[in-house]
């Protein structure tokens, strides 16, 4: 299978692994993912890290781009339209009133493009569907392409897809902080929020580097420092590395006020202690961060008379774990959803739905869909499990599902 540029962005993933008898320090840590400034001039060059180039408002937008990432080993062609869209195939020259935004479960990563569920849903709507996904994106960035997007190609219709790491991402000013460099993306600093759950505090913050000079600035430790020490998913993932050395006592202060501040009452005295209270504070700060901006969503697509579907994207192992223990991660942030009446399509439920037709095991059952990402039946599986939701909320019908067959003009 082959490794997806940002398949390790999860939480609790590690970048550096520490050494069984020393604590790591925030400038230890930082000191391990500095970029070079040969790097950092090879990506703003477009001639290095392939996947992505950098945006000042977003962090990075995608480029035109061919991978051998796709099924049976075959090569997958991106390419990308004017908007930085991915283009659209079915029915392109008509007038387009579905766009869609997301992460890399949007953007269709590991397929071609004409295999994406975008496309599959066009071919059977005949009406083309934009693909404004960008992988490696949180439900932040997501929320602000939105934004813009809907002023330069607006459209009545939106689908708004949450991936299951798309949560944590939004509390990420740097994304190597928890995530490693892979040899075809470097994910730099981008837009993202700070959140306090005891205090309700939800802030937007710009990204960190807004010109392409600035970027150069992860290359120099004192600043990167200076401006990342008290980094909230630096202490997080300080806390479960120094959960695994000989000394994790080392950040117990921290963890412990960082989670009272929060509104998180516990006591840390054992390592496994130290990281289940970062756990918890992550998730709780993660979700909630999430449900301020699906809010935030639905207060502009009021305004703006608009109508949003939501669809919830899951990896393989969150699956196994929802069919093996009953478990997903994130039930309190469906519950939000489900509380407020929101359209939304959830892929987890979908799928345990259509496993209980299955005969085999769970692992053959999830190798029919998905190479890493979904593969192009996992796509046609993602178009017609929301395609219900989706026809009921568009009026007019698409063509269709109208009795006179007639073209939207």
């Amino acid at each position: 299978m082959t490794r997806s540029p940002f398949a390790q962005a999860q939480t609790g993933a590690v970048s550096t692994t520490p050494q069984a008898g020393s604590a790591v320090t925030a400038r230890d840590y930082l000191k391990s993912i500095l970029y070079t400034k040969a790097e950092v001039k090879a990506w703003l060059a477009e001639q290095a890290f392939p996947f992505a180039k950098y945006s000042s408002e977003f962090g990075w937008l995608l480029r035109d781009a061919r991978f051998r990432d796709g099924v049976n080993g075959s090569t997958s062609i991106y390419t990308y339209g004017p908007l930085d869209e991915r283009i659209t195939i079915n029915y392109a020259g008509r007038p387009c009133r579905i766009n869609t935004y997301g992460n890399s479960y949007t953007q269709c990563h590991q397929v071609s493009d004409g295999e994406t569920w975008q496309e599959v849903l066009a071919a059977h709507l005949q009406e083309p569907v934009r693909n404004f996904g960008v992988g490696g994106w949180s439900v932040y960035q997501a929320y602000l392409r939105m934004l813009q997007e809907e002023r330069r190609a607006p459209a009545e219709f939106i689908i708004f897809n949450i991936y299951d790491d798309d949560h944590f991402r939004s509390l990420d000013s740097w994304r190597n902080i928890r995530v490693p460099k892979h040899e075809r993306f470097i994910e730099p600093t981008l837009p993202h929020v700070s959140v306090n759950v005891k205090e309700a505090r939800f802030e937007e913050r710009l990204n960190i580097c807004p010109t392409p000079e600035s970027v150069y600035r992860l290359c120099d430790l004192d600043w990167v420092v200076e401006k990342f020490q008290d980094d909230f998913a630096l202490k997080i993932m300080l806390a479960h590395l120094n959960a695994k050395t000989e000394n994790p006592e080392s950040s117990y202060a921290d963890v412990l006020k960082l989670a009272t501040t929060h509104g998180i009452v516990t006591r840390i005295d054992t390592a496994a202690g130290l990281s289940q209270t970062a756990d918890n504070l992550h998730r709780q700060s993660a979700y909630f961060a999430s449900q301020q901006i699906v809010e935030k969503i639905e207060t502009f697509a009021k305004t703006h008379d608009k109508k949003v579907l939501f669809v919830l994207s899951y990896p393989p192992k969150s699956v196994i774990r929802f069919v093996q223990e009953g478990i997903r991660a994130d039930q309190s942030f469906v519950d939000f959803i489900k509380q407020r009446g929101l359209p939304v399509v959830d892929l987890m439920q979908e799928h345990l739905d259509d496993f209980a037709l299955f005969k085999g095991d769970i692992k053959a059952y999830l190798a029919r869909y998905w190479v890493g990402h979904y593969n192009p039946r996992g796509n046609h599986f993602c178009a017609h499990a929301l395609m219900p939701r989706l026809v009921e909320l568009l009026n007019p019908k698409p063509p269709s599902y109208r009795p006179d067959a007639t073209i939207l003009k």
